[in-house]
């Protein structure tokens, strides 16, 4: 099974969105998904992010989002092509400057919330938002936004969720019903084992939301558990 000492995976979380304990998160996690203003965070945070994550080791990611603060970048939108496209290209713009002036730079992209979701199946909103992020290599599940991104010869990392519920599709279970959340450590932990071990070829990273209680005790139990079965841990 996987496991062996030279098979590496990643840990990452959203940070910089002002209700998630960075420091502590980023003392655990090899890569920091950093949101850029549309959604949450602010210059300031960013640059903090940046500077503790070049500090650590830690890999940092833009973090892209629909426009949507009030609703913390979890409520669907319809963007236009090319409106998205700017969005996105700003979000990354911001941040790989204030990466480049924290001494790291920004290594992947990931969307957030709604737009995560949506490209997954919708085609012209992936395609938007790999139009807008250069050549940067995405992090996400299975869909359109990975597809689009490995034929356009671009970097793809897969990964999972020890903290959500899946349907029998394959897919996160919608935020708000029964089972899209784990809370227990335990459970947390091990679920993080079976999604290492349980796919061929394998994911790539393995996400761990921040914005939950006991986020951070969750993280440390789901390092804690991989490095004991063997796993490498290492940034994207």
């Amino acid at each position: 099974m996987p496991g062996h000492l030279d098979h590496r995976l990643d840990l990452n979380a959203d940070l910089g969105e002002e209700v998630t304990d960075d420091e502590a998160l980023l003392a655990v996690v090899t890569s920091a998904n950093v949101a850029c203003g549309y959604h949450a965070g602010t210059p300031a945070i960013m640059r903090a992010v940046c500077e503790r994550a070049a500090e650590l080791g830690v890999s940092v990611g833009a973090q892209v989002s629909y426009a949507d603060r009030a609703g913390f970048g979890r409520v669907a939108r319809d963007v236009a092509h090319d409106v998205l496209r700017e969005q996105v290209a700003d979000q990354v713009g911001t941040l790989s400057s204030i990466a480049a002036a924290a001494g790291t730079a920004v290594r992947y992209l990931k969307p957030h919330g709604a737009l995560y979701h949506r490209v997954l199946d919708d085609e012209e909103q992936a395609a938007a938002v790999l139009a807008g992020s250069g050549d940067l290599p995405v992090l996400g599940m299975p869909g359109r936004l990975l597809a689009g991104a490995a034929a356009a010869g671009r970097g793809v990392f897969h990964e999972g969720f020890p903290d959500r519920g899946y349907t029998a599709s394959g897919r996160l279970v919608p935020r708000g019903e029964d089972g899209a959340l784990l809370t227990g450590t335990e459970d947390i932990a091990a679920q993080a084992l079976r999604l290492a071990a349980g796919t061929d070829p394998g994911l790539d990273s393995l996400c761990l939301h921040g914005d939950t209680p006991g986020a951070v005790a969750h993280a440390h139990a789901v390092r804690r558990a991989l490095e004991d079965a063997g796993w490498v841990l290492a940034g994207l």
